[in-house]
């Protein structure tokens, strides 16, 4: 396995991870049960939304690094004329 290949599993790992944690994350609005103050009822507690949070910054940063990486081609052995 290259060294490419390897940063391209990477980089699709984060890609579903990512997508599997943004998903996870409860929505900011509280729509109709807010008028009531029933949303407070079901809400998460604060450190798991900033672990959340910080997860997801993090894969995304680890994302976009390497798409420029791949798309850029820095990784690939120039080819010998």
């Amino acid at each position: 396995m290259t060294i490419v290949q390897v940063v391209r599993v990477i980089w699709a790992l984060s890609a579903f991870l990512l997508i599997v944690l943004v998903l996870l994350h409860s929505p900011k609005g509280d729509g109709i049960g807010g008028i009531g103050g029933q949303a407070q009822l079901f809400t998460s507690s604060k450190s798991a939304e900033k672990t959340l949070n910080q997860i997801t910054w993090t894969l995304s940063v680890i994302f976009m690094s390497l798409t420029v990486v791949l798309s850029a081609g820095w990784l690939n052995p120039p080819v010998a004329s």
